[in-house]
């Protein structure tokens, strides 16, 4: 009986886990990885993240993990990286072994070829040089190496699959080759047992090893080309992983920069990044200013002006201006290392429409056994002379171009491909799943702070009124904001800072919630906040109402300024509209989307911007399990629903919804909780991610339709199905190329996504 134990291991952030692990007799504390059976391996760091050290998977069967490179047992395919590290890109061992094999076989079986099928040309009479046994010898001397020695891996593959009670497209190839091979073998050494119905015109028994052999060369080739297609399916992480700068150089005050590998920078050091060099990490700029290019992680083409205090991003390239940035996340930290540990987890996920393949496949080798036995029979009862020769050969044609590989590879495909063109324009897909389901989304949800807007107020206007000066009311406002830890209060201070205004200092400062905030500055009593804190100190509103109504229409926030008891100034606060959100919402207006704004701000705030915008809907005044009840109510409409946010209040309406689509700008928990996540934080990219789900979708119909269509013409007619009516019979090396370039086909289909305009 097989036991099971509790084996912890290590996620990709380093976090202890555990996971049921077969074969082993007792839990500790080293590192395990998850369904591998596997003893302590090694660890090592991909951009400072610990991560699985020398680990191997299936792109069909992800929970297959191997410690070196092999075939999967459940489908026979060859094991890819389970994670690319940076540095020099190693080849591949399995495809360096199969392209070797492929050529020594090539080399072994033309010759094999010319001289099995010599009697067909006039001019060669190689029956006059050799007699038919030492014909049969000599090319048996050239397929034995082929088969055993070429053809082994498959034989490997083929016992695997029975040990595994797993059939698969090795199964089928390794009952192909060895019924071929071992009945031309016996025909060479023992003659005699054959019956005359496996006897020619002459007498002779037919021997088949240039089938056996070509058919070993092309599932070699076809093996080659399909290792090498596959390979690009991953270079979209290649390409980020190739991004990342080497080395950082450090500042080190009134020393000579010191130029350090990137494994040593640390939270907190000043790095210098001269023009045309690479941002090292994740941080913000203390000193200069330039333009950066961060298309390679955001998608957009445009460079990005980078001032003091603004954020700059890991891997993007600095244009003709120096810098002096402040790191602040470094190794696993940093948006480049997680833009490519959600592209490798996502790539490593499965789409519900994988389902229906795998369900096919379950039935589908069993099946081709079944009718290439039905085959051999049919033409052994009612086939022409030699019949069972016939029976044989046709029962070989029908294992061979029988190919579940191309079903199973139909979706896998697509989806790293996807996965990886996502990346490149600045859209992360969490799961397989998630690029399935967005296309048929027909509820948009948005967040309105963060999301369609920057989440950055502004001070819009400021109106000093009669008897007071507008620099005299600005500094007391900033001077009370400075105190304060309201989000409108960084938008104050801003404003004030501009050149000849110096802030003083407040004395006596309080913070009313709900209110505003107040205190002495300069000798005068100086208050801040609403129309409630207005009527709490007994100031004569009367006259403001008109002065405001339109500014709070327009939604925007209006704050009143008291000095000394008297109404001094007005200031209106604005949290600006994203520049892309116009054009992003138009177009997915267009697409059909229905449009709903869900937040948190009042009816009249929310109201202004959805107007501006032409949102279809507004729910306004939602509390955090607010928004995830709106989320079900909508669902409960029979809709398929998404939802767009970047804060903590977002997260269970992410959660709730079909796809959560999160803004890189927000916070991790909004990120986590999503199955999309947008790199700039910018609305065009949900259309961009809905136009690249219907394509993956398209793709993946295609790749099916074609696997299923090959499968239900091929092995008719490798069956034998034309020769009653046209004498056409599919020959066993026809059907090999044609299984083998069948994968190649699923892939390069999978492929053109990377073409894909979004």
């Amino acid at each position: 009986m097989r036991r099971f134990a509790v084996k912890p291991y290590f996620d990709l952030e380093g976090s202890l886990k555990t996971h049921r692990h077969q074969d082993v007799k007792e839990a500790d504390a080293h590192a395990h990885c998850g369904n591998c059976a596997t003893p302590r391996i090694g660890m090592h760091q991909t951009l400072g993240a610990v991560e699985h050290g020398n680990q191997w998977t299936c792109p069909m069967h992800p929970e297959i993990v191997k410690e070196s490179p092999g075939s999967c047992p459940k489908c026979g395919m060859s094991l890819e990286p389970r994670h690319l590290a940076m540095g020099e890109e190693k080849a591949n061992p399995e495809l360096a072994d199969m392209q070797r094999r492929f050529v020594g076989s090539a080399l072994m079986t033309v010759p094999l070829a010319a001289l099995a099928m010599a009697h067909m040309l006039p001019s060669m009479r190689v029956d006059s040089i050799l007699s038919p046994a030492w014909q049969r010898g000599l090319e048996s001397v050239f397929a034995i190496p082929v088969v055993l020695w070429g053809g082994f891996p498959f034989f490997q593959r083929f016992w695997a699959s029975l040990i595994h009670r797993s059939l698969n497209m090795f199964t089928l190839i390794g009952l192909g080759i060895g019924v071929a091979f071992l009945y031309s073998l016996a025909a060479t050494l023992a003659p005699g047992i054959f019956p005359a119905s496996f006897r020619d015109g002459h007498g002779q028994v037919g021997v088949y090893f240039e089938a056996a052999a070509v058919i070993v060369t092309l599932v070699l080739l076809g093996q080659v080309l399909e290792l090498n297609s596959r390979s690009r399916t991953g270079a979209a992480i290649k390409a980020l992983l190739g991004l990342t700068p080497k080395t950082a150089r450090r500042v080190r005050g009134d020393a000579a920069d010191e130029e350090i590998p990137l494994a040593d920078v640390r939270v907190g050091d000043l790095l210098r990044i001269r023009p045309g060099e690479k941002v090292p990490v994740d941080g913000k700029v203390v000193d200069g200013s330039s333009a950066i290019d961060e298309s390679m992680v955001t998608g957009e083409p445009m460079p990005v002006e980078k001032n003091s205090g603004d954020a700059v991003i890991g891997a993007t390239l600095n244009g003709r201006g120096s810098l002096i940035m402040k790191a602040e996340k470094v190794g696993s930290e940093t948006m480049l290392a997680q833009i490519v540990r959600m592209v490798s987890e996502a790539q490593r996920s499965r789409a519900p429409i994988q389902k229906l393949a795998d369900r096919v496949s379950g039935y589908f080798v069993p099946g081709v056994v079944g009718a290439a036995i039905l085959t051999f029979a049919a033409w052994a009862i009612w086939g022409p002379q030699p019949q069972f020769v016939y029976a044989l050969i046709n029962a070989v044609s029908v294992l061979i171009i029988a190919c579940p590989c191309a079903l199973g590879l139909a979706t896998p495909m697509s989806i790293m491909v996807a996965t990886g063109k996502g990346a490149a324009s600045g859209v992360l897909f969490k799961n397989a799943e998630a690029i399935e389901v967005l296309r048929q989304v027909e509820v948009l949800v948005l967040d309105k702070t963060g999301t369609l807007t920057e989440g950055k107020p502004q001070v819009t206007a400021m109106e000093a009124l009669p008897g007071w000066k507008e620099t005299d009311v600005l500094r007391w406002a900033a001077a009370l904001e400075r105190s304060s830890e309201h989000p409108l209060a960084e938008a104050v201070i801003r404003y004030a800072e501009r050149p000849g205004i110096s802030i003083p200092k407040v004395e006596e400062f309080r913070s009313l919630t709900g209110k505003g905030v107040r205190g002495q500055v300069e000798g005068h009593a100086v208050a801040l906040g609403n129309l409630a804190l207005l009527r709490e100190l007994g100031v004569d509103v009367s006259g403001l109402g008109t002065r405001t109504d339109a500014r709070r229409t327009d939604g925007e926030t209006v704050l009143y300024m008291t000095v000394d008891g008297a109404a001094a100034a007005l200031l209106a606060i604005a949290d600006p509209i994203k520049p892309s959100a116009r054009a992003a919402i138009a177009e997915l207006k267009r697409v059909g989307l229905r449009l709903v704004m869900l937040t948190g701000d009042d009816k009249v705030t929310a109201g202004a911007v959805a107007r501006k915008l032409g949102l279809d809907e507004v729910i306004a005044d939602a509390l955090p399990e607010g928004k995830a009840a709106a989320i079900k109510r909508i669902q409960a409409q029979g809709k398929r629903v998404a939802m767009a946010g970047d804060g903590i209040n977002d997260a269970p309406a992410l959660a709730q919804a079909e796809v959560g689509i999160a803004m890189g700008t927000g916070t991790d928990v909004a990120m986590q909780s999503a199955g999309v996540t947008l790199v700039k934080g910018d609305l065009s990219g949900i259309v961009r991610a809905r136009k690249l789900s219907q394509a993956t979708v398209a793709n993946i119909r295609q790749n099916l339709f074609f696997a299923f269509i090959y499968n239900a013409l091929g092995v008719p007619l490798a069956a034998g199905v034309l020769y009653p009516f046209f004498g056409i019979l599919l020959s066993p090396m026809v059907a090999a190329a044609a299984m083998s370039f069948s994968s190649v086909s699923v892939i390069a289909n999978s492929l053109r996504l990377k073409g894909v305009r979004l």
